[in-house]
């Protein structure tokens, strides 16, 4: 199993900034591509930012310019730097993250516990 454990989310004013944290650990497993997604009260989950571990980004059109996705592939850790953040960027943040069991050779998809993120006007 990979566990997925997330921090540094909180409450912050619009205009402000935040730094997401997201540590996997697990034995005997390769992680590749991480990413962000965010789900509000009454929608949907969705995408924020992924990065595979070559170090490509992706955004949701949303947050481009404002959010950047990072990973050090050494310490299996992703982060999200939220710049300029928006009310309309209030969710919770989940962190995952796609591994493959070097044993079984099987790949599977993880996810955190997620992490509060509020953004008030």
């Amino acid at each position: 199993q990979v566990r997925l454990v997330e921090s540094g989310g909180g409450l912050v004013q619009a205009g402000g900034s935040l730094r997401l944290s997201c540590a996997a650990s697990g034995s005997f497993f390769i992680i590749n591509a991480m990413g962000w997604y965010r789900q509000a009260p009454g929608k949907q989950r969705e995408l924020v930012a992924t990065i595979t571990s070559g170090g490509s980004a992706n955004y949701a059109e949303s947050v481009k310019g404002r959010f950047t996705i990072s990973r050090d592939s050494g310490k299996n850790t992703a982060y999200l730097q939220m710049n300029s953040l928006k009310p309309e960027d209030t969710a919770v943040y989940y962190c995952k993250a796609e591994a493959r069991s070097v044993v079984a050779g099987l790949h599977n998809a993880y996810w955190g516990q997620g992490t509060q993120v509020t953004v008030s006007s």
